[in-house]
């Protein structure tokens, strides 16, 4: 048996799953997070901030530090969108190479969408078949067809809920169709594009911070508490009523509910307006909520696959 450690740069947050690798599986030790709002750094001219750069890569040299002082013999590193669209992706992988000593990779898109899917499709109820998996991040969001081991579709939309609050403002609920119908429109968009395109499961399963904090809300818990969040059902009625509340309060109020992160406050709105749009689009009446996602895939591709 082994421990390694997985962790994941997003545009919103950085995250890190420490793992026991086990003959037949793994068992999950400990998880981190740190939101540094990475994609908040791209400038107009496609370059991260020097800021936005040294402010992850101190929250992955910490996470690093971390996983090796457990006793982790393996340490791997990836990046999404944020640091796919950067010009200067090389200067920030390199100083990640610096801090940690370890060789990060970014990832496509479409790599991104099917870790998501290994990962989160854990929770699908026994006996299902074909599935759906939707990731929405703060740069994009993936959406994944599939069964078991087998993936059908998978898709990188760029419409991430930090993107989105940077081009379209939500002051109040009136505000959020226009955000709804711009998902709506890269989704269509994105869809077209793909070849055979499969048929729409019943079976939809979120995973990312939009989800948990919609279970969190559903329930009346505290953002903290994970485990209780795994395989909340919500239905695109309660989303909406929940996406109206929200969108009505200042991000001052929302900073006061127990079931929102606080680094979350500004961007919720927007990530429940993607999956409004998504929900839409694809006729989808509710979705599982997975706590798992692309950490959990990366391990299982990567030591299991």
């Amino acid at each position: 048996m082994q421990k390694a450690a997985v962790i994941g740069i997003g545009s919103n947050s950085v995250r890190m799953l420490v793992v026991l690798i086990e003959e037949d599986g793994f068992t999950r030790l400990t998880r981190d997070r740190e939101g540094t709002r990475l994609f908040a750094g791209l400038d107009q001219a496609g370059n991260l901030s020097p800021e936005s750069m040294a402010k992850t890569g101190a929250a992955v040299a910490r996470m690093a530090g971390s996983a090796r002082k457990i006793g982790c013999d393996r340490l791997n590193i990836f990046a999404t969108s944020a640091s796919r669209d950067a010009r200067n992706g090389e200067s920030f992988l390199q100083l990640l190479r610096d801090k940690t000593g370890v060789e990060p990779e970014i990832i496509s898109g479409e790599e991104e969408a099917v870790l998501s899917f290994l990962g989160a499709t854990e929770v699908a109820p026994p006996g299902t078949k074909a599935c759906g998996v939707i990731d929405i991040g703060g740069g994009s969001t993936e959406l994944v067809v599939g069964e078991g081991d087998r993936i059908d579709m998978a898709i990188s939309c760029q419409m991430g809920a930090v993107r989105l609050y940077r081009l379209l403002r939500i002051d109040r609920a009136e505000d959020m169709p226009a955000v709804e119908k711009a998902a709506e429109e890269v989704l269509t968009e994105k869809w077209q594009t793909v070849k055979n395109p499969p048929e729409i499961p019943k079976v939809w399963i979120g995973t990312g911070g939009t989800f948990t904090a919609l279970a969190a809300l559903t329930k009346g818990i505290r953002w903290t508490d994970r485990s209780f969040m795994h395989g909340t059902c919500i239905t695109r009625e309660a989303i909406r009523n929940i996406g109206i509340k929200l969108a009505d309060m200042s991000v001052e109020e929302r900073l006061k509910l127990e079931g929102l992160q606080p680094s979350r406050a500004d961007i919720v709105v927007h990530g429940i307006c993607i999956l409004l749009g998504i929900m839409q689009s694809l006729g989808i009446d509710r979705i599982l909520v997975s706590e798992y996602g692309n950490l959990d895939g990366y391990i299982r591709k990567h030591y299991f696959g």
